[in-house]
């Protein structure tokens, strides 16, 4: 039998005026630059596109690596630290702080995502929380992380794993949400 709810979903009385990621003019320049030197196949060298982020207010460890076709929201809600790879089509939708550490691996088409949505309420509000991954992680390839969590030193979410609660170090998390499978051991 269907619940029928006083309160329904109503988007047209949805409001996020209080979210302000910066100006009109600083989004759209940034979105023009993303376009042609981040979020492209062209083969720019990392030298250009860690110059057109920290142009941006990113920061950006050395040795940091970029694929092409990355997208990245706001830059200048973006600290990397060194030697960090970033693999073709991640998607870092950083709508608040994302703090990537040293090391850390974003395979192809991950996602990360400081941003969601209340579904509790009927306005639908935007709800922002920043993510922090640590040095030595690896994010799978189509893997997602999600507003909030942290991914702690060294840990591992799989191939199209997605984490909603924050992943302890060293830990290897795999499925839909993320489950602990077993402890990652270095050998070198």
């Amino acid at each position: 039998m269907e619940k029928t709810l006083k309160t329904q979903t109503d988007l047209s009385r949805y409001d996020n005026s209080w979210y302000q990621p910066g100006s009109f003019i600083k989004q759209l320049l940034w979105y023009v630059t993303n376009r042609l030197f981040i979020n492209t196949y062209l083969p720019y060298p990392m030298a250009v596109k860690r110059f057109f982020l920290t142009l941006f207010g990113a920061e950006i460890g050395k040795g940091t690596v970029i694929k092409p076709k990355v997208n990245i929201k706001y830059p200048w809600f973006l600290a990397v630290g060194e030697h960090t790879w970033i693999g073709e089509n991640v998607w870092i939708d950083n709508l608040t702080m994302l703090t990537i550490g040293s090391n850390v691996c974003l395979s192809q088409g991950c996602l990360l995502l400081t941003g969601n949505h209340d579904f509790t309420t009927s306005t639908f509000d935007l709800i922002v929380k920043p993510i922090t991954i640590e040095n030595g992680a690896w994010i799978g390839a189509k893997a997602t992380v999600c507003p909030g969590v942290t991914v702690r030193s060294h840990a591992v979410l799989t191939v199209d794993s997605v984490a909603t609660s924050d992943l302890e170090a060293f830990g290897i998390y795999q499925g839909n949400p993320a489950r602990f499978a077993k402890t990652r051991i270095l050998t070198r």
